[in-house]
């Protein structure tokens, strides 16, 4: 399969090399054309800032930019491509803001973080695809499993609420991990070992209903505890960590009622 790229960010970086040890990348698209000459170098493609460069007989092209691009990106390729297969990456943005212009289209969405610094675990990764069409459904089923077994066809509806789950899970608990060094650097005390910790509490949540493993003075109903961490904040002048521990303390003791 012939494939662009429209996007060389974060997401482009690591899928269109897992791409490439299968299929043809023929170009990567960016209006930052050393970007996409960064990323094309990497996967022997054609770069471009101009999406009329992108070939005419490359079979897909996968969007990846942000969500609030998209459509205007579809209505431009589809003027210079309208009868290739088009796909977006995107967790929150339904299918029909590309069939609402595009008759071929459809969505592949990786459900992972991604980073320029760390390689993806494909093989590890759940891909979530949708098509308008059954022919083009097959061809990215087919594509997906090449990188990994876990492919699964779900609705825009259904990936709508893994994204919004995967927000509580990465992006949220991610920046509790970032709370949690902000005290410790106040302290000078080492964040390096809340590693293991850290490591376990996310084990176990893949191994039972995360309610059955809650713990924590919130969960046991300990309000002296509660009180004294609060004042913590409070003299440490950490008013936002502080209005974030009061409202996860809330929500986890309605949670688990004493």
């Amino acid at each position: 399969m012939r494939i662009s790229f429209i996007g060389a960010g974060r997401l482009a970086s690591q899928l269109a090399p897992a791409l490439a040890a299968h299929h043809t990348i023929d170009c990567v698209y960016s209006r930052d054309l050393a970007k996409a000459q960064s990323l094309a170098t990497r996967v022997n493609a054609l770069a471009c800032n101009d999406l009329a460069a992108i070939p005419v007989n490359t079979d897909l092209v996968i969007i990846a930019v942000s969500d609030r691009a998209i459509a205007e990106v579809v209505a431009a390729l589809h003027q210079h491509l309208p009868h290739t297969l088009i796909v977006h990456t995107s967790g929150s943005t339904a299918m029909s803001v590309l069939s609402a212009i595009h008759p071929r289209a459809g969505v592949f969405y990786p459900l992972q973080t991604f980073s320029f610094e760390r390689a993806t675990a494909w093989e590890q990764t759940p891909l979530l695809i949708e098509a308008v069409q059954d022919a083009d459904l097959a061809s990215l089923h087919s594509l997906a499993t090449a990188l990994s077994p876990r492919v699964y066809h779900y609705t825009s509806a259904q990936r709508l609420s893994l994204h919004l789950a995967a927000v509580f899970a990465c992006n949220f608990s991610n920046y509790c991990y970032d709370m949690a060094k902000q005290i410790l650097d106040a302290q000078h005390a080492d964040f390096g070992l809340l590693y293991p910790l850290m490591l376990e509490t996310a084990h176990k949540a893949t191994q039972a209903d995360p309610k059955t493993m809650q713990t924590g003075p919130a969960m046991r109903g300990d309000d002296a505890i509660i009180a004294m961490h609060q004042t913590m904040l409070e003299q440490a002048g950490q008013t936002d960590l502080l209005a974030t521990y009061q409202l996860l303390s809330q929500q986890i003791g309605q949670r688990h009622p004493v």
